[in-house]
């Protein structure tokens, strides 16, 4: 399903779950195997695989959602790529009022190892605050904390100036600026994401997009085997 530009395996797993998949007219559950002759059914629709992959850079704008609908009718990120002709999906996401660079793709393997933290693939945000942020605050975020059960850690850090810092995480957990900046008390204005991995959000404007080049492709997929060669080790 990964490989037709569902979604990620782990989405894929909860439409299974959910009884939702049909393979041959049976409802599907984990594990089942099926071959290229198979029909695999998807709520009704029919699935095929995706022969050409695509692999998209995108400035999310802020106010727009990184979801497939929105049952409150708010703008959908996915609506600024309709002239993609592949199925295609976010990779990780930015809440409604982030902004910055995203992927989109139609490569389950892909997603899984930009998004995985195994993988260590950094993600750089700019931050920026209604008033200066503490050095005590951001020291306390790199050796680690824990916000309502949930640890949060950061990598490293840059000032911009007094409200602006890079900030550099590696798994950059669901909304976890945000959660850190109030544990803080600390007023957020803006989070805007530059960087993942090899990748800058750097030239494209708002709501623009672009190609991944074969070689920042490439990089993803040989930092994946650098990681699983280390472990081998």
């Amino acid at each position: 399903m990964a490989r037709c530009g569902i979604g990620s395996r782990r989405h894929c797993e909860s439409y299974i779950r959910e009884g939702r998949v049909t393979v041959n007219g049976v409802i599907a559950v984990l594990g089942t195997r099926v071959s290229p002759s198979d029909r695999v059914v998807l709520d009704k629709k029919p699935l095929h695989l995706e022969i050409q992959k695509v692999y998209l850079a995108v400035n999310k704008p802020a106010g727009y959602l990184c979801a497939n609908s929105d049952s409150r009718g708010r703008p959908l990120l996915l609506d600024l790529l309709e002239d993609i002709p592949q199925r295609i999906f976010h990779v990780g996401r930015l809440d409604f009022r982030s902004s910055g660079l995203i992927f989109y793709t139609n490569d389950g393997s892909f997603s899984k190892i930009v998004s995985h933290p195994s993988s260590s693939i950094e993600k750089e945000y700019l931050v920026e605050t209604k008033q200066p942020i503490s050095e005590a605050t951001l020291q306390k975020y790199k050796r680690g904390l824990t916000i309502d059960g949930e640890g949060y850690q950061l990598r490293k850090y840059q000032y911009k100036t007094p409200r602006k810092v890079l900030l550099t995480l590696i798994e950059g957990k669901n909304r976890e600026i945000r959660r850190v900046f109030e544990h803080f008390r600390a007023d957020l204005s803006r989070i805007h994401r530059v960087r993942i991995g090899c990748v800058h959000v750097r030239g494209l404007p708002a709501g623009g997009y672009r190609l991944l080049s074969r070689k920042e492709v490439s990089w993803f997929f040989n930092r994946e085997k650098g990681q699983r060669n280390d472990r081998g080790h």
